[in-house]
This record gives C-alpha cells, structure tokens and sequence, in this order.
C-alpha cells in the first residue's frame, strides 16, 4: 500500500481537480468555493477568520476577496464601528454563487464516497478530523526539532 502522505496527497488532487471542472463552469476562481462556502456557513466574518478557516494565507485571502467584491459576490463593511476589521458577507449574488458551490461539492463528496458503506464514511470523516486537529496542535512539536 502506497504511504499516507502520498494517498492523502493523490486524494486532495482528484478531488480538487474534479470540483474546479465544476466550478470552473461558472465563472468562479479557484479561491473562492472555499470562502463562499465558509461565507454560506457563517454569514459574516473578518479576513483573518476566513483566511483561518479555509487555510489560505491572509495576503491571498486578501486578493481574493477583492476579486470577489468586484464580481459582486460579497461586500465588506465596518461593524460597530470597528475601523481597523472589515467583515465580510454575501450579496444575494453571492448566496446564490455559494449554493451552486455547496452543490458541487455535495455531488463530488458522493461521487468519492460512493465505493464506502455509510459506517466508512463516517469513519473516515472522523479519522481525518482526527489528523487535522492532531496538525493544528502539534507545533510544539516543530519547535522543539529545531
């Protein structure tokens, strides 16, 4: 059996590959399925807790975003008169652009899971949620090697 990290790799890429096919088709930029996703869970929320989320460095976000305000998928605004944050939300444009995304990704989800019994998924579902909070815990780890 080939090794984890190469599996886990190969998987990210075909899926990846197969949901920006789909959303290629409408327009969107490989950036933004993430935030509209993020954006359709949350509603509102500043650049650094988006860009915390979806795993994407705050620069990047920060382009992104503008792509996106300019498209009319999102506005950004001061809240409670906070100058130093914009947060960010959906336009009706962009609620409708994030349902499109949910649905990809529903479509590619079931696609890949299709060879699984449900007690499978929802293992591996676990077992990856298990591996990515054991990487967002373990820096000590990397300071400590060094």
């Amino acid at each position: 059996m080939e090794s984890l990290h190469y599996l886990l790799m190969k998987a990210h890429s075909m899926f990846s590959r197969k949901v920006l096919g789909e959303v290629g088709k409408t327009g969107l930029t490989p950036g933004q399925p993430k935030v509209l996703e993020f954006l359709l869970q949350y509603q509102e929320a500043d650049q650094k807790t988006i860009a915390a989320y979806c795993e994407i460095e705050p620069a990047t976000v920060g382009s992104i975003l503008l792509r996106m305000e300019d498209s009319g998928l999102i506005v950004r605004r001061q809240k409670n008169g906070n100058r130093r944050s914009l947060y960010v939300s959906l336009t009706d444009k962009g609620y409708q652009a994030a349902l499109q995304v949910a649905d990809i990704f529903r479509t590619v989800e079931t696609d890949a899971l299709a060879g699984l019994s449900a007690d499978e998924a929802a293992t591996l579902q676990a077992l990856l949620f298990k591996l990515c909070t054991s990487l967002q815990t373990n820096p000590e780890r990397k300071k400590e090697q060094s």
